[in-house]
């Protein structure tokens, strides 16, 4: 390998072709394909004064096709591969030669795994490094790993929660590992994707659910509500729209049970917006979560929403004004909920416009940019 290809693999190609990047907030991330934190990021770029913050994103696991890849450098901002190597070890000394090339004024890991990888370069590079704990936590922070988990966890020491429960959480049960300042930044939603628009008077009633097909999300549940459902003669379809490794068996549960006729898998679907719009309201049955988006997008539709007791749920979801909260083992509550809005049209209508008037209170763009660029505040971050 020639010298030439041989630092395209270090730091990668993109950055080779600008001599000078100019970088004040350079984003880490575990990688860019759909789910939340990647949205997330995405809305936080696309809002921010980008010529004023001059911000980069370097990317963990890199993968040229991965959905918001093409949707940030669209935004004119420069997205680099860390060197795709098999070992950890190989992967953060690359990320030290980026950081030092690029010499940003803050370091914001948006991955709770790369965290600690931030914080060393925050060291070596005098960059302030912040930390993220986003998610379906503890689950993450058990995936990490036993050592790498405790120090992502406790180091930077300022991070960003995206969710007040699991902040709390956190203080109370991993006191000793939490990080110096653990400031809550709830997510951001873009409105002018998310129309308010009217119901479908239209039979059967369309039911969405939005999420990955992994076991804590628990769309056996639904599929298992959906045979009662059906056994009450109601008219329905419900649409999962995700993938992932439990698609096959979630498909053999459905043609098990026989409710192929209203149980639906759309696979990953970009565009969430228009099947909110065609459908009546939302279910959620996870049985952990952070700060579900799903729930955030379809108040942002003006839709209801029916959902378990999970993470921030029974914060978003207003019992009885904006949807519906129900206990995460208990099958009948569940039923019966998304039984009353199957056969109530005009209950639907009123929960979804109370539900969006509160998310444009509480979800703004604008509110995360200065949520977050405040953290950097906080963290000693002076502006010139």
């Amino acid at each position: 390998m020639n010298e030439m290809s041989s630092l395209k693999s270090q730091i990668g190609e993109d950055i080779l072709e600008c001599p000078i990047i100019n970088c004040r907030i350079l984003f880490l991330i575990g990688q860019l394909g759909p789910g939340g934190a990647e949205r997330q990021l995405y809305y936080l770029l696309q809002s921010m004064d980008r010529p004023r913050y001059l911000p980069v994103v370097a990317v963990w696991n890199y993968r040229e096709n991965d959905t918001y890849i093409h949707q940030i450098r669209a935004l004119g901002i420069h997205v680099l591969p860390i060197p795709n190597a098999s070992r950890s070890i190989t992967r953060f000394f690359g990320l030290i030669r980026l950081v030092k090339k690029l010499k940003p004024e803050v370091l914001h890991s948006f991955s709770f795994h790369t965290n600690f990888p931030a914080f060393c370069c925050g060291l070596i590079t005098s960059s302030i490094a912040i930390g993220s704990v986003r998610g379906d936590f503890p689950q993450t922070y058990y995936n990490t790993g036993s050592i790498l988990g405790k120090l992502c966890l406790r180091y930077p020491r300022v991070q960003i929660c995206n969710s007040s429960i699991v902040a709390k959480k956190i203080r109370m049960f991993w006191r000793f590992l939490t990080p110096k300042r653990l400031c809550v930044v709830r997510n951001g939603m873009d409105y002018s994707l998310f129309k308010n628009s009217l119901l479908s008077v239209s039979k059967p009633i369309h039911i969405l659910a939005v999420g990955s097909l992994l076991a804590y999300k628990r769309w056996d549940r639904l599929i298992d509500a959906a045979v009662e459902l059906k056994n009450m003669k109601y008219d329905f379809l419900i649409r999962i729209a995700g993938a992932g490794p439990l698609e096959l068996s979630l498909k053999q549960q459905v043609q098990n049970l026989e409710v192929k006729d209203c149980v639906e898998f759309l696979g990953y679907c970009p565009n969430i917006p228009d099947l909110l719009a065609r459908s009546s309201f939302l279910a959620h049955t996870s049985d952990t979560e952070g700060l579900p988006n799903a729930i955030i997008e379809a108040m942002a539709s003006g839709r209801a929403v029916v959902t378990t007791d999970v993470g921030e749920a029974p914060i978003l979801v207003e019992e009885g004004n904006t949807g519906f909260i129900v206990k995460r083992n208990d099958q009948k509550k569940l039923v019966e909920r998304l039984g009353l809005l199957i056969k109530d049209p005009a209950l639907c209508a009123r929960m979804g416009e109370a539900g969006r008037v509160k998310a444009e209170k509480e979800f703004s763009l604008n509110r995360l940019v200065f949520e977050t660029i405040e953290t950097y505040r906080v963290a000693g971050w002076k502006e010139p």
